[in-house]
């Protein structure tokens, strides 16, 4: 088992960042109002004045023109999410946009990528229709000058942890570049750019909306000139998110700090919880034959190059996590004999989901069981398994 961080040491997100910083760009309201139109007046001239003279500062916009461009809801989520990321963020209309997005800002000549999400993998293959030979390599492929080397950590849908040092120095060393999809571990669980990142995405649908009501993405660049590059291919290819969803994504990092670090702490204890029962245990109620292996960060241990994911985590575990079950039959209708957990993909909000992940990714082993957690007691989550996996063997049996 990994060893666990120091809980009185883990960073913590601050509170009064998540509130407080958009302060700059709020108006007479406390709770600030969607915008829903999509053009702005313009200022009368000067008498003096020429083309040019009231350029636009997107990053600190003192007035919008048109909401494809700036408005200011989108613009005060981009200053919080900003402030917590240690970079300058750019959001886009979905998770996928926003890795769109970043191969065209970072134009490869090879990819390196291996496993994860298999909507990423479909976003690349959707890339490569406008580039022509795009080569795919494994991250463990020798590099060369012009890849990107793709790292999604923790990876879906284990929520295991690659060494993000260990492929930054790798691909940096032939002058390529590291993206960190960093979905799984929000903050305050892991910085990538403390580790060598150039950029960082995250679906922003997950934990940072946080109530499966939106869909979002960002790509976390450290330079405002990049930042810049970043917006404009937002704004040209049109992924803007919406009004409605940037006023939801900014209501939902103001508890950002709540809701994450409970989450990761009731998930690691519920994964070290059905750990008991791997390889088949009859432990805690849970019925032998039930469990073969569970994955997640917290019992991950050392790798053969010495990488142990404690210092990484350093905010904490990651909140979703899998369970390889020993029979297909229990992987099918677990998440349908459940109370509390939804039966549903996704993960990130606060109520529990649960899901075969084959039905979502075919790919996937059909045994694999993925688990978000989201907010309710622990307890009550043991107990709702404890009993669904009871009910599996009855009638089964």
């Amino acid at each position: 088992m990994t060893s666990e961080p120091q809980f009185d040491k883990r960073p913590r997100l601050s509170g009064t960042d998540l509130i407080h910083a958009d302060d700059a760009f709020h108006g007479v309201e406390v709770s600030s109002s969607i915008s829903v139109t999509t053009t702005f007046r313009a200022p009368r001239p000067a008498t003096d004045a020429t083309p040019g003279d009231d350029e636009i500062d997107e990053w600190n916009p003192s007035r919008h023109r048109y909401s494809r461009h700036t408005q200011n809801v989108s613009t005060r989520v981009e200053k919080v999410l900003s402030k917590i990321t240690g970079g300058y963020a750019v959001t886009y209309a979905s998770g996928l946009a926003a890795a769109h997005a970043a191969l065209v800002h970072l134009r490869p000549t090879r990819i390196a990528i291996t496993g994860g999400y298999s909507g990423t993998h479909a976003t690349l293959e959707t890339y490569k229709r406008s580039r022509g030979d795009l080569p795919i390599i494994g991250i463990d492929d020798p590099f060369q000058p012009g890849d990107i080397c793709w790292l999604e950590t923790p990876v879906n849908p284990t929520g295991e942890v690659r060494d993000i040092k260990y492929y930054a120095d790798k691909v940096h060393a032939v002058g390529g570049h590291l993206l960190v999809d960093s979905t799984f571990a929000p903050p305050p669980l892991q910085n990538p750019f403390k580790w060598g990142a150039d950029v960082v995405i995250h679906s922003a649908t997950k934990y940072l909306g946080g109530h499966c009501d939106l869909l979002s993405g960002v790509v976390v660049v450290p330079t405002v000139e990049k930042w810049k590059d970043l917006w404009s291919i937002r704004t040209f290819h049109g992924s803007v998110m919406g009004s409605l969803e940037a006023w939801l994504l900014l209501r939902s990092l103001r508890t950002l700090h709540l809701r994450v670090p409970r989450q990761s702490e009731t998930a690691t204890a519920l994964a070290r919880w059905l750990n008991q029962a791997a390889g088949g245990k009859a432990v805690n109620g849970i019925p032998a034959g039930m469990i073969e292996k569970v994955h997640h960060s917290s019992l991950q241990g050392t790798d053969s190059r010495g990488f142990e994911p404690t210092a990484q985590m350093e905010g904490g575990w990651n909140a979703t996590f899998a369970i390889i079950l020993e029979d297909e039959f229990y992987a099918k209708f677990l998440p349908h004999e459940l109370e509390y957990f939804v039966p549903a993909t996704s993960l990130g909000g606060v109520e529990s989901l649960i899901e075969q992940r084959v039905q979502s990714d075919p790919g996937e082993d059909t045994r694999l069981v993925r688990i978000s957690v989201g907010l309710e007691d622990l307890q009550d989550l043991k107990s709702d398994l404890r009993n669904a996996f009871q009910r599996l063997v009855k009638a089964r049996t």
